[in-house]
């Protein structure tokens, strides 16, 4: 027997603002909405091919660098295309001590989260 990631679960000030913006970025809608928290995930809902993210409001900002982050890959345009894309959604480049280099794009959500675009294009799901 073994698991398999269901759902990823993130801390934000504002659950609302990060739906938007983590559904335009990953072609995800909101699946449920409780007092506190929204849940985001492919139109096929809970239990598919893809996690679901939950996005719990927390008042206390989090301290200290986060210890998990989330890639990402474009699925239908090249990634110059979708890091102008990105951009214009409300991501911000972020530096984690990058050389410049490097294959990817380092990113934060709107809240600062730190995600990857990387630089492999997926087919869709």
């Amino acid at each position: 027997m073994a698991c398999r990631i269901s759902e990823l679960v993130l801390g934000c000030r504002d659950p609302e603002v990060l739906a938007r913006f983590w559904c335009e970025v990953l072609d995800f809608v909101v699946l449920d909405r409780e007092e506190d928290c929204v849940e985001i995930g492919p139109r096929e809902g809970f239990g598919g091919l893809q996690p679901t993210i939950i996005l719990s409001r927390r008042d206390e900002p989090e301290t200290g660098k986060a210890r998990l982050h989330i890639d990402v890959n474009a699925t239908d345009r090249d990634q110059d295309a979708e890091l102008e894309r990105l951009l214009g959604l409300g991501a911000r480049p972020a530096d984690v001590g990058q050389s410049g280099e490097e294959s990817w794009h380092v990113l934060a959500d709107p809240e600062g989260n730190e995600f990857c675009l990387l630089r492999a294009r997926l087919d869709r799901l």
